[in-house]
């Protein structure tokens, strides 16, 4: 079918975009550029440069592309920021979602798969979590991810827009011709594999005295290309209620099992400060993905963090400065 792919000029977005035309859909791209790379969407991608918050500009490119479904990726995404500005978040988020469900609407495009986030859960009772778990974010970012939940289950029964919602953690790991470029980088890995190339800020590891198997936290990692291969699952499989996926990678990984796999994939030493535990991390954050191993046969193809890792590290090495301006 033809996609539209909200973001698909960021680091999953471009993947999603990669994945669903090798599954045979014609893809076009919408991205503002604030945080993404021209240069990230593929060579033939019809790409509109918009912002989802102009809905004339957004109703207009569904037009052209002759749309039929949209995958909707645009947002800004960094936790501390969102407390320091949640008023750009909530416009930027709910405000650009609201903007571009209308447009939706308003041309006859009714399905849509959302990129939601694990973040919605906040500080979990339990884990591996699951999407029974109680939602309670503790930042903006998370509010406006759940706030958007929400519209989409409220436009599902009122005007029959058939959605599917995604809640994950940490993507890494890179496709041969798609990596993560964010500037400033904030995200562990691409921190850990710009050491290694001698650039980059230091990395400081909070906590070496959790309850886990090395005294570090335990962090869900899943390969981007995973991730992309579940929103393509969960394209073929919308309903008007909606559904909500959880994607894991398994078991998660301890920072210093990060810390040894990118040394061992890299062979650099990858000097790291210790310090105190941080206020507001939990020990452990890892999503269960039963349910959508079971309903849809999603499981992830690169559960080592090694090998996720190496993906990251060969993608770096090819383009040691992220994407060109």
């Amino acid at each position: 079918m033809n996609v539209l792919v909200t973001g698909g000029a960021g680091y999953i977005g471009s993947a999603v975009a990669r994945v669903l035309e090798g599954e045979g859909h014609t893809v076009a791209v919408l991205d503002s550029l604030v945080t993404g790379h021209r240069a990230a969407v593929a060579l033939g991608v019809r790409f509109f440069h918009a912002d989802t918050r102009d809905k004339a500009a957004v109703r207009a490119a569904l037009e052209a592309h002759r749309a039929e479904a949209v995958v909707h990726l645009a947002a800004i995404s960094q936790v501390g920021t969102s407390v320091r500005e949640p008023r750009a978040y909530f416009d930027n988020n709910v405000v650009g979602a609201l903007s571009l469900f209308d447009a939706m609407l308003d041309v006859g495009v009714r399905d849509i798969v959302f990129s939601s986030t694990a973040a919605v859960y906040g500080e979990p009772d339990h884990c591996p979590i699951v999407e029974e778990s109680p939602t309670r974010p503790v930042s903006p970012y998370g509010d406006t991810k759940l706030m958007i939940e929400q519209v989409l289950a409220r436009y599902g029964a009122a005007y029959g827009l058939r959605h599917a919602c995604l809640r994950y953690f940490n993507a890494a790991g890179a496709l041969p011709d798609a990596g993560e470029d964010h500037r400033p980088e904030t995200h562990l890995i691409p921190r850990l594999l710009q050491l290694a190339q001698g650039r980059g800020e230091p990395v400081s590891v909070f906590g070496t005295d959790y309850p886990t198997r090395d005294g570090t936290c335990v962090r869900d990692y899943i390969h981007v290309g995973d991730l992309a291969r579940a929103h393509v699952l969960a394209l073929g499989a919308l309903r008007a209620e909606g559904r909500v996926y959880n994607l894991g990678c398994g078991g998660g990984f301890t920072v210093n099992e990060v810390l040894t796999a990118a040394r061992k994939v890299t062979g650099h030493a990858i000097p790291v400060a210790y310090g105190p535990r941080r206020e507001g991390d939990p020990a452990e954050l890892v999503a269960s993905s039963a349910r959508i191993g079971k309903e849809l046969g999603w499981a992830p193809r690169h559960a080592g963090i090694e090998e996720i890792l190496a993906s990251a590290w060969d993608w770096m090495q090819r383009h040691p400065l992220g994407w060109p301006a």
